[in-house]
């Protein structure tokens, strides 16, 4: 089953003019939002670490070895639950020293140091660049499984990357004083934080709860499942999986764009109170369904079907269109609040 390429392309236009009317309402507001408001806000933003590989990946991860996915969840949340210290002082640091980039932090450290400084950026600069490449790659992946494989797809990147580059130049890089607040894009990736969380958990409850009786009925037939056999009999790899932790928890302090939405973007340092919370509450939320989706995908879909596309393509397999656009528009929510963010990041 298939979607036209014009509905998707009326549904992405409307979910992109929403965001730049948030964008546009968050730079134009009068008076600063309710402290309250601020900080859930704030939180939400955080979640700009979940990309497209979150969205698509996780579940591609777990159909090769069910538990492989977790560090990538893990890492936050021990760093905020346990040592929330680390983030709390390098925001302190930060509006110390007037910092406005990981690069600008780490020189800082060493006498502010300018050719650490450069350092620093190449490095962001080669280790991003292909991230986001990945970014826009999910984005095709999703176009290509709705309206199927073709040349109207072809130019969907070109598209997309158009649309982005003006998001960013009007909500993100339009001022010379890199220590201002973005703050109608802040409110934008808030905003498209929780799309996409809403959308994987819609997705999971309708394989869950729609396609089975709940994750009981869900893992007990999946245990029982021949085809599934090889795949049980996979040890978890504990080695990988500590370090790949560890990598996790390295990441949400070190990445240039969760550096500047948790450190630069930081109006008030007594924010991160609730988003200690808060993150690892919706990094939770996100995992929830990633093993069922995983093993659903695997018992009801054809063995050529990549598992990357579980998300969609159950939805579409099961005759529900309209939950595999509301997918897509997820997993477009989360590459494009990356590519965004690292983009405004690696500006500055």
């Amino acid at each position: 089953m298939t979607l036209s390429s014009g509905l998707i392309a009326a549904v992405a236009l409307i979910y992109m003019a929403t965001l730049f009317a948030i964008a546009f309402y968050g730079d134009r507001r009068a008076t600063p939002m309710p402290p309250r408001v601020r900080a859930w806000v704030y939180s939400l933003s955080l979640a700009v670490y979940c990309t497209s590989w979150t969205f698509f990946g996780a579940v591609g991860q777990a159909a090769e070895q069910l538990w492989s996915f977790l560090p990538i969840y893990l890492g936050p949340i021990i760093i905020l639950v346990f040592a929330p210290w680390v983030l709390q002082k390098m925001v302190m640091i930060s509006k110390q020293e007037n910092i406005t980039s990981i690069a600008d932090f780490i020189a800082a450290r060493y006498g502010k140091s300018q050719a650490l400084a450069v350092v620093v950026a190449l490095v962001c600069l080669v280790g991003v660049l292909p991230y986001i490449a990945l970014q826009l790659k999910g984005i095709v992946l999703g176009v290509n499984l709705l309206i199927g494989e073709g040349a109207s797809a072809q130019d969907t990147a070109l598209i997309v990357s158009l649309a982005l580059a003006l998001f960013t130049i009007l909500f993100g890089t339009r001022n010379l004083d890199v220590t201002e607040h973005h703050r109608g894009m802040v409110l934008a990736i808030a905003f498209e934080s929780l799309v996409k969380l809403l959308a994987f958990l819609a997705v999971g409850a309708f394989v869950t709860y729609g396609l089975y009786n709940g994750f009981g009925d869900l893992f007990s037939k999946a245990q029982v499942n021949p085809e599934l056999d090889t795949f049980w009999a996979k040890t978890v790899n504990w080695p990988a999986m500590m370090m790949q932790t560890g990598l996790a928890m390295i990441a949400i302090i070190c990445l240039p764009r969760q550096f500047h939405v948790t450190v630069v973007e930081n109006i008030e340092p007594k924010d991160l109170r609730l988003a200690r919370w808060v993150f690892p509450a919706y990094l939770t939320l996100a995992a929830l369904f990633v093993v069922p989706i995983a093993l659903a995908g695997q018992m009801l879909l054809p063995a050529g079907v990549s598992p990357d596309s579980f998300v969609i393509s159950l939805p579409l397999a099961e005759a529900h269109p309209a939950l595999a656009l509301l997918a897509f528009i997820g997993g477009a929510s989360a590459a494009t609040g990356m590519v965004i963010v690292a983009s405004v990041a690696l500006s500055t």
